[in-house]
């Protein structure tokens, strides 16, 4: 039951803030505004839940160095979305045409912290965390990976090969990179850096949601095994290898420090054990 009553927990305020979010498009502020608040009371309603139902504390989520450890992670998805424009652009598919807009790229980072946020902590947070506790982490980023892609398959311009793209190179890669730091700051650094970078700097079309209005007016072009088609570049083969990469960087570290969990067995012939939170 806990599993279920974190995840209403986060998914509620994630339905709550959407909503809001979508009722003030156009406006940039609001926007801005709303999608902080967003983020910032999804982390409230997972601190709250969590001790609630595990009667721990949330170390996953500590305050003590959550900002170096979140700038990290921003780091690392701004450095790695831009290789992968770089390379892009480098085979003549990507093309920028002058600047773009500045109230857009805003408005973007105000939608972009809310979704990062939120979905990291129900994917990371709470569904792998708890899948890992159970059957390892092995087989709690195989399955929390496929799920994460599965989802990207309701965005508009979304496909099959749009859907295993991103649960390569972000359902695995944010999974393993939990598993290496054992907190949420990185990951949810890692993926609102990945996804502001795609949105509000290159203004390019983010998971199949149509094009971005971000700082740089920018065109692509060419075959869409380069370019990722209608998808966006997480569709390219080149961000499905970035991703790889760091996947294995991520397992590396996580396998170094110590921090894989191996899969539970219980002796044959014996009792399940007694649950001890509700």
């Amino acid at each position: 039951m806990r599993l279920v009553k974190q995840l209403v927990a986060v998914v509620a305020v994630t339905f709550v803030g959407s909503q809001g979010i979508l009722a003030v498009q156009g406006n940039t502020w609001l926007t801005l505004a709303l999608g902080v608040l967003t983020a910032v009371a999804a982390l409230g309603a997972y601190a709250w839940v969590v001790p609630r139902t595990e009667r721990r504390e949330v170390t996953e989520l500590a305050r003590a160095g959550a900002g170096a450890r979140t700038a990290r992670g921003m780091l690392i998805g701004f450095g790695m979305f831009a290789a992968v424009i770089v390379n892009i652009a480098f085979l003549g598919g990507y093309h920028v045409d002058g600047l773009g807009s500045v109230s857009g790229a805003v408005a973007l980072f105000g939608f972009m912290a809310a979704a990062a946020t939120t979905e990291e902590l129900i994917f990371r947070g709470v569904l792998f965390r708890v899948v890992e506790e159970r059957m390892g982490t092995w087989i709690a980023l195989l399955l929390t990976g496929v799920v994460f892609g599965l989802m990207h398959l309701t965005n508009p311009d979304a496909s099959l090969w749009g859907a295993v793209a991103i649960a390569i190179e972000a359902g695995f890669m944010l999974a393993a990179c939990y598993a290496a730091t054992r907190n949420l700051w990185v990951p949810i650094g890692l993926h609102f850096g990945w996804n502001f970078a795609a949105s509000g700097i290159f203004s390019v079309v983010v998971s199949g949601n149509g094009e971005s209005k971000g700082l740089l007016d920018s065109t692509m072009s060419g075959p869409a095994l380069l370019t990722g088609g209608d998808f966006g570049p997480e569709g390219s083969l080149y961000t499905v290898a970035a991703g790889v990469v760091l996947t294995l960087v991520f397992l590396w570290l996580a396998h170094r420090r110590g921090h894989l969990v191996p899969r539970r067995r219980r002796a044959v012939g014996a009792e399940p054990a007694t649950a001890t939170v509700s």
